[in-house]
C-alpha cells in the first residue's frame, strides 16, 4: 500500500493546514487543550469554524485558553469541560454529559516519563492516562461519533513507541523494575494500536482513526526530565524542534484533510504517513511494525475493555 504523502511538511503550521477549509457546523473535542500542542490544535479548529470543547484537568487554565482562542480567532470561545483521564468516573461524567453528534475527537493529552505511580484501580499512571483514559473516552463517545457520520479520531502517539511494544503479560510493571521511559513507550504504542483497532471495529459506523507523531516540541510534557538532560537535548535538537503550532499540524491534518477522509489505522509524522522501520530514525522518524500489528490491536482492545469493566464492577 503506498504511503499517503501530502503537500505539507515538518514546518507547516496547523493554521496553514486549514487554509481554505470551512469547519462551520462541525464539532470537536480536544483533550489536553490547556497547554502545548493541544492549545494550537483547538485554536486552529476553532479558527476554521468548528465548535470546539477543551477537555482539561484545570478548568481555570482551560478558560484562559478559551478566552485567548476567542480573542485571536474572532470566533466564539470554545466550551471548557473537566476531564481527568486517569479517573474512570471523570471520563464517564464527561461522556454522559455530551450531547449531540461529534465529528472530531483529538486524543492529545498525555504524561511522559512520570515517576512510578498507580491509579486507585492499580493501573500504572502513564498507561492509564495516555491509553486507557482515551480508550474509555472514545467508547463513551462512540454513539455520538457514529451519529455524526464520517467522524475522525486522532490518537497522538510518539516516536517513543519505538522503545517498547505493549507488554501484555506485565502492563503495570508488577514483575519487572519500573522504567519511566518504557512505561511511556508502551503507552504510545497503545495509542497507535488503538487507531488500528478503530479501523478494524468501527469502520461500518463511518468512524476513522489515525495516530501521529507531532515532532519534537518543548512543552510541559518534559517536566519530569532531569534539567541537565533537558538542557543538553534542547541544544542537540535545535534544528528539528517545532513550535507548538507546527506540532499541531499533523493532528489537524488527520482531523480535517479531505484527501484523508477514508484513511484509517495508519501512523503519520510531519504531515505524511510514516515509513515502517526496524528502529526509529534519528529519535524521531518512522513507525515500528508492533505499533501497526492488527493482532496486537485486537488483543489490546479486548484487554482494555476487560480492565475498564473490572474497574466499573468494583464501584458497584
Amino acid at each position: 500500500m503506498p504511503r499517503d504523502i501530502t503537500a505539507f511538511g515538518a514546518k507547516t503550521t496547523a493554521a496553514q493546514v486549514l487554509d481554505g477549509i470551512d469547519l462551520t457546523g462541525s464539532t470537536a473535542v480536544v483533550t489536553g487543550a490547556a497547554s502545548g500542542i493541544g492549545v494550537e490544535t483547538a485554536r486552529a479548529l476553532a479558527g476554521a469554524g468548528a465548535t470546539v470543547t477543551l477537555a482539561v484537568r484545570d478548568l481555570a487554565a482551560g478558560q484562559r485558553v478559551a478566552e485567548d482562542i476567542a480573542a485571536t480567532t474572532g470566533r466564539a470561545a470554545p466550551a471548557v469541560a473537566e476531564l481527568h483521564l486517569d479517573r474512570p468516573t471523570s471520563v464517564e461524567a464527561f461522556t454522559t454529559a455530551w450531547q449531540g453528534p461529534l465529528d472530531v475527537l483529538v486524543n492529545n493529552a498525555g504524561i511522559m516519563d512520570a515517576p512510578e505511580t498507580y491509579t486507585s484501580a492499580g493501573w500504572e499512571s502513564q498507561f492509564a492516562t495516555n491509553h486507557l483514559g482515551h480508550f474509555a473516552l472514545a467508547l463513551g463517545l462512540h454513539e455520538a461519533m457514529a451519529a455524526a457520520g464520517n467522524a475522525r479520531i486522532v490518537s497522538v502517539s510518539s516516536s517513543g513507541h519505538g522503545s517498547s511494544p505493549v507488554v501484555f503479560d506485565d502492563l503495570f510493571f508488577r514483575r519487572r523494575p519500573y522504567e519511566p521511559g518504557l512505561a511511556y513507550a508502551q503507552s504510545k504504542t497503545a495509542n497507535a494500536l488503538f487507531a488500528v483497532g478503530v479501523g478494524l471495529r468501527w469502520g461500518d459506523d463511518g468512524i476513522t482513526a489515525n495516530s501521529c507523531m507531532p515532532g519534537g516540541i518543548w512543552t510541559g510534557l518534559q517536566k519530569h526530565w532531569d534539567p541537565d538532560v533537558l538542557a543538553a537535548t534542547k541544544i542537540a535538537a535545535a534544528d528539528v524542534v517545532k513550535t507548538p503550532a507546527q506540532g499541531a499540524a499533523t493532528s489537524v491534518l488527520l482531523a480535517t484533510a479531505p484527501e484523508l477522509a477514508d484513511v484509517t489505522g495508519r501512523y503519520f509524522e510531519d504531515c505524511h504517513e510514516s515509513a515502517v522501520v526496524d528502529a526509529v530514525q534519528d529519535g524521531l522518524y518512522g513507525v515500528l511494525p508492533w505499533a501497526l500489528d492488527t493482532r496486537d490491536a485486537d488483543r489490546l482492545w479486548d484487554v482494555s475493555v476487560a480492565l475498564l469493566d473490572a474497574e466499573a464492577r468494583s464501584r458497584r
